[in-house]
C-alpha cells in the first residue's frame, strides 16, 4: 500500500476543502493517486469537492484583438510571476501588440509567435527584454485566432482575467456581447453536448453511477438515475445548454432561436487555467507549457 503523507493530505484538502480524514481515507482507497482520490471525494461530498476546477492560481492577462469589419481576431494569454506585474503598462501594452501580431500573422504555434518581427527585432526578444527591465519573468502561454461566419464578439472581464471571443451569426451586436458575456459568467466547456470532450463525460458518467449505487436501487432505477445526471452535467456545461445569466427562465439555445441567431464557436480563456502557481518556480512551470527558455 503506497504510504500517505501529511503532505499528500494537505494537497488534497487544499484542493477540495473537503475534511481531513475524508482526504485521508480517500488517498487510502486510490492507493495514493490524488486524482482518484478527488474522484472518491466527489462521489461522497458532491461539488464541494470539485472547487479547485475554478480557482485561478497563475498571474497575468488575457489580451484580444478584432479587426475593424469583425471578421477575425485573436485571444492570448501572457503569463507572469505576479499581479503587479500584471497591471504594469508595459505589460499589457506587449500583451496588446501579442494578440494583434496574432491576428494579422496567423502563426501556427507559440514558438513560430516567438520569432515573428516586433520593434526591429523579435517577439521573443521583446519578451526578454520587458522581462530584464522589470525584472520579473513572463511567457506566452498560449493563443486562439478565429475567422467569423457572422460578427467576433470580445468581453475581457476581472482585470482581463478572463477574456472572450465569440462568433455570432445573425442577430445584433447587442446579443453578441450578451453572449460572450454570458460565456466569461459562466464558463461552458463546449458548444454543445455532442462537443464535450468523451473523458469528461465518461469521467462524469462514473462518478454518477458511484453515487447511484449508494442508493440500493434496482439496477434500471440506477441506470436512469445515472443517465439524468449526465444530462443535467451536460447542460451545465454546455453553452447551449445553460440557462441565460440575464434570464434563468430561458436557455442560451432558446435565446439565439428567438433572435434567429446561432454561435458557430467560441474561445475561453481564464488566466492561470489549469496552472499550479509556485513561489519560487512558477515560471519553469509556465515556460514547460510553452516549450520555451526563460
Amino acid at each position: 500500500m503506497a504510504k500517505i503523507t501529511a503532505g499528500m493530505v494537505k494537497a488534497l484538502r487544499d484542493k477540495t476543502d473537503a475534511p481531513m480524514m475524508e482526504c485521508k481515507k480517500a488517498l487510502s482507497e486510490a492507493g495514493g493517486d490524488p486524482e482518484r482520490a478527488e474522484e472518491i471525494l466527489r462521489v461522497r461530498l458532491g461539488n464541494k469537492a470539485s472547487r479547485a476546477a475554478s480557482r485561478i492560481a497563475a498571474e497575468g492577462v488575457v489580451a484580444a484583438h478584432v479587426a475593424p469589419d469583425s471578421r477575425s481576431g485573436a485571444l492570448v494569454e501572457v503569463n507572469c510571476e505576479t499581479d503587479f506585474v500584471a497591471k504594469n503598462g508595459e505589460f499589457l501594452a506587449l500583451a496588446a501588440v501579442i494578440a494583434e501580431l496574432v491576428a494579422s500573422r496567423n502563426p501556427a504555434t507559440v514558438e513560430a509567435l516567438a520569432q515573428l518581427p516586433l520593434r526591429g527585432s523579435t517577439v521573443e526578444e521583446a519578451r526578454k527584454a520587458l522581462s530584464g527591465k522589470i525584472g520579473e519573468n513572463m511567457a506566452i502561454r498560449r493563443f486562439a485566432r478565429m475567422t467569423a461566419q457572422g460578427r467576433l464578439a470580445v468581453y475581457i472581464h476581472g482585470g482581463a482575467k478572463i477574456g472572450v471571443m465569440a462568433d455570432v451569426v445573425g442577430g445584433d451586436d447587442a446579443l453578441a456581447k450578451d453572449i460572450a458575456m454570458h460565456i466569461a459568467a459562466a464558463k461552458p466547456v463546449a458548444l454543445s453536448a455532442a462537443a464535450v470532450p468523451a473523458e469528461l463525460v465518461q469521467k462524469e458518467r462514473a462518478i454518477a453511477a458511484a453515487k447511484a449505487a449508494e442508493s440500493g436501487k434496482p439496477a434500471n432505477i440506477v441506470e436512469k438515475m445515472v443517465e439524468g445526471a449526465v444530462q443535467k452535467f451536460l447542460k451545465e456545461v454546455t453553452l447551449l445548454g445553460q440557462p441565460f445569466v440575464k434570464n434563468d427562465k430561458q436557455s442560451i439555445e432558446q435565446l439565439l432561436k428567438s433572435k434567429g441567431a446561432a454561435v458557430a464557436g467560441f474561445t475561453l480563456y481564464v488566466v492561470g487555467e489549469g496552472l499550479e502557481k509556485r513561489k519560487d518556480n512558477f515560471v519553469s512551470e509556465v515556460m514547460a507549457q510553452v516549450g520555451q527558455t526563460a
